[in-house]
């Protein structure tokens, strides 16, 4: 779980291009803040602070307590706008989360005990469908992941997410249908077609070389047979001559 990550903010009096140049200016970053039927805020964050948190990671399944000049707005990063070059932080939108406290977010998925699984074990192939899903939970008790054990899991099982284990307070946002996580698939019939092929491949030289050895011998004889019929015929010529 991970709870509110604090940070600091000016106002921003002005909104605009030229404005948040201006902010970057002075090494700041722009934001605005805006949902909860209130209106948009424009501040600007501590560069450095910031880049903190994004290189944490999960930046966007975080929820922030952002304090504007004294005035504190729980917040979800819904979206960084990043330098194209050097790939830092350009402008970040917050969405203000509402009085129930509760939030869409996408939470990873991570798989745990692979060797213990029969089925890769015998060369099953772990075939992710979804590396994460949305979920509706608490600001403050957001999952850092979903984790999946494969213990025990053979060839052809699937794994829906009616077996995921969730907090209380967690449930997915799509609701009436099991939908799949992953599957454990068998070797693909492709790769068992290029394998005999490539053994047939292998074997026909070296019957052709079998073949080719009694062809010779037969080619010795031949010349040896024809000789054979021609001795009796010229046998027959001498008495003929003596006449």
């Amino acid at each position: 779980m991970s709870g509110l990550i604090p940070l600091k903010a000016q106002a921003r009096p002005r909104a605009g291009k030229g404005a948040a140049r201006q902010t970057r200016r002075e090494g700041s970053v722009p934001a605005v803040i805006y949902g909860d039927n209130k209106s948009p805020e424009t501040i600007a964050l501590d560069y450095n602070e910031l880049w903190k948190q994004v290189l944490k990671g999960h930046f966007t399944s975080t929820a922030f307590e952002i304090d504007v000049d004294g005035t504190k707005h729980i917040v979800l990063a819904r979206d960084v706008q990043l330098d194209p070059v050097r790939d830092t932080p350009l402008h970040v939108d917050f969405q203000r989360v509402g009085k129930d406290g509760i939030i869409r977010v996408s939470i990873p998925v991570r798989f745990a005990n692979e060797a213990a699984s029969p089925g890769l074990k015998r060369g099953g192939v772990l075939n992710i469908v979804r590396h994460d899903f949305e979920v509706y939970c608490p600001y403050d008790k957001i999952p850092s992941h979903f984790e999946i054990d494969l213990t025990g899991l053979e060839i052809g099982r699937s794994i829906h997410v009616s077996a995921v284990a969730m907090p209380e307070g967690v449930s997915p946002v799509i609701k009436g249908r099991d939908f799949t996580i992953a599957t454990i698939a068998g070797a693909l019939k492709g790769d068992d077609e290029a394998a005999s092929s490539e053994a047939a491949a292998t074997a026909a030289p070296v019957a052709a070389a079998g073949k080719g050895a009694p062809a010779a011998g037969a080619g010795k004889a031949a010349p040896a047979a024809a000789a054979g019929k021609a001795a009796p015929a010229a046998a027959a010529a001498k008495p003929a001559g003596k006449k």
